[in-house]
Order: structure tokens, then sequence, then C-alpha cells
């Protein structure tokens, strides 16, 4: 199957590709045209996953597509911003027509539960890698950005950490058992509907790729403040307990993958977002410093020294 061929087959006739709402030309020529309104500003990001590195070799092709849309529109969600469309730039060693209808099948899934809609990219030949960018819309000056925790305000977790490093573990010994993990691993839920609900209160957030501790430094650097983190308080995956109750905080705090939210948010609200988001966790208090303090029960520094994930 050639290139055109296979475009046409598996991803231009697919549901997820059709024109409409903010689409008005999608795949077919050289850019597909999209409408914003001029009250808007438009967030763009991108995210490459390589077979080895982020996911494992041999993966079904049903939930990687699913895993590699729910990374994409998490980077969406954390700045609070509404799914526009996104775009696949495709890597493929052979076209197997079969997987790819599988791939296709599992973007087409997450799409769905994401409105947002495909409108266009590439295909070449070499190593197995996903690059997908993602556009959103957000009303202008109302972005959710790294830099907004201020002193005073409150830190929080969108829902429980761990599930997706623990699940590399059930991965690795070729089990089926936990299927909560596996979930947590394969199918990330975005966390859309709160980082829209957190537009316009005045706080910082991100999405938690490379673990708590490390993203939750990002943070504070561009903030220039200090986080300060209760262990005892940062919700944990009740599977991950279940499978090895030592290693679940190191994997909660370090682990990654999660893409849940961590965010500041000033104490006027918390009232209104554990009424509308039960599962979000305050962890911590936004401080005057720099850097990220984990502490104990008894307020004592805790030092851990692998703090997350890093590519180099």
């Amino acid at each position: 199957m050639h290139e055109f061929e296979l475009i046409r087959q598996v991803f231009r006739e697919a549901d997820y590709a059709r024109p409409g709402g903010a689409v008005v030309h999608s795949i077919g020529d050289d850019c597909a045209l999209l409408e914003t309104a001029a009250s808007e500003q438009l967030a763009i990001s991108t995210d490459s996953l390589l077979e080895g590195v982020h996911f494992p070799p041999g993966a079904d092709g049903f939930l990687l597509g699913q895993r590699a849309l729910a990374v994409a529109v998490s980077d969406l969600a954390a700045m609070g911003a509404r799914p526009l469309a996104f775009t696949l730039a495709l890597s493929l060693p052979q076209a197997d027509a079969d997987w790819l209808r599988e791939l296709s099948r599992g973007l087409q899934t997450m799409a769905r539960q994401a409105a947002i809609p495909l409108v266009g990219g590439d295909t070449t030949k070499g190593p197995l890698n996903l690059g997908i960018t993602v556009m959103g819309t957000v009303p202008a000056g109302q972005a959710l950005l790294r830099s907004g925790a201020r002193p005073g305000q409150q830190l929080w977790v969108s829902g429980p950490l761990g599930g997706a490093a623990a699940a590399l573990q059930v991965l690795q010994a070729g089990s089926s058992s936990y299927p909560g993990l596996l979930a947590a691993y394969w199918t990330p839920k975005p966390q859309l509907e709160l980082g829209q609900w957190l537009r316009g209160k005045g706080g910082a957030a991100l999405d938690i790729s490379d673990g708590l501790l490390a993203d939750a430094g990002h943070m504070a650097a561009e903030s220039g403040v200090q986080l300060v983190i209760e262990q005892e308080r940062v919700p944990v995956h009740p599977e991950a307990q279940a499978l090895s109750a030592h290693q679940t905080l190191e994997w909660a705090l370090c682990g990654g993958d999660d893409y849940q939210l961590v965010f500041s948010l000033p104490g006027q609200h918390a009232a209104a977002l554990q009424k509308h988001f039960s599962q979000a966790r305050c962890i911590g208090r936004v401080c005057v410093g720099q850097g990220v303090l984990l502490v104990d029960g008894q307020g004592q520094s805790v030092d851990l020294a692998h703090k997350g994930y890093q590519h180099f």
C-alpha cells in the first residue's frame, strides 16, 4: 500500500477526520483550514512518541492510538484550552494495514472523547514514531500558565498518581493483572473540563508527564516561588498500593505518565473545586522561596535522589 492510498483508506475517510465545526477544510490539501473567534487565542502543542522510549515495542495499535492522542490533548487541558483539531506525523517501519486500522480506531476513540478532529499530517518510512500536534482555543488572556503560582495559594493535583509508573512493571512482566494500572497507562484521561474550569481563577497549572516533583519544579521555577508538598497528602492509585506498598509513594512522586494536572489555586475556590471535581486533592502550598520542598507528616524535609524522568 503506497503512502497516499494508506492515508485515504485509513485516515482521510475516517469519521474523526471529517470537516465540521471550526474545521472548514480537512485532509486532502497542503493545509487544513480552521476558523477561530477574534476573542480567542490559539493554543498549540506537539508531542512525539517513539517506540522503545515512550511505549513498549510491539504495542497494540488500538491502545497506542488512544494513549498517543490522550497524552497530546493533556497539554491543552493544562492550558485551559478547548480542543480544536490535531495532526498526525507517522513514521512506520512497514505499512501493516491491519495494525494501522487498529491505530486509527484507537485515535478515533480518544478523538471522540476529547471532541478533537484529525485535520492532516504526514507518513514516512522509519522507526515507529507518532508525532501529534494539537490545537485548541482559549479566551484571550485566560490561558493557564506555569508562571501563575503566587505565595499563599494552595497546591492541588486532579487525581491519584503512580498508576502509570506501576503499570510499567506489569507490562514488563507480560501480565494482564491489575487492569486499573494498565488503563492508567494506556488510556489516561485528559483533564479538559478541570482545565477550563480553572480559567480566570488566578493560579498556575501543568500536566504531570515526568513525575510530580519534576513537573512541580518547572512551575516553581517559572513562577519564582517555592512549592511545599506534603507527601502524606499525595493521592496514590489504589492498585499501585496493592502491587507494591513500599514503592507506591515513589511512583506517585517521581514516576510520571499520569497526565493528571498539578495546579495552584487561591483558597477561596477550594470548596467549589471539590464540589465539581471530587478526586482533586490539596497536597501543599505555594510559599516565598524557590524550588520544591517535600515534607513528611512532622514537617521535616524529605530528600529523594530521583526526582523524575529525564531524556538526557
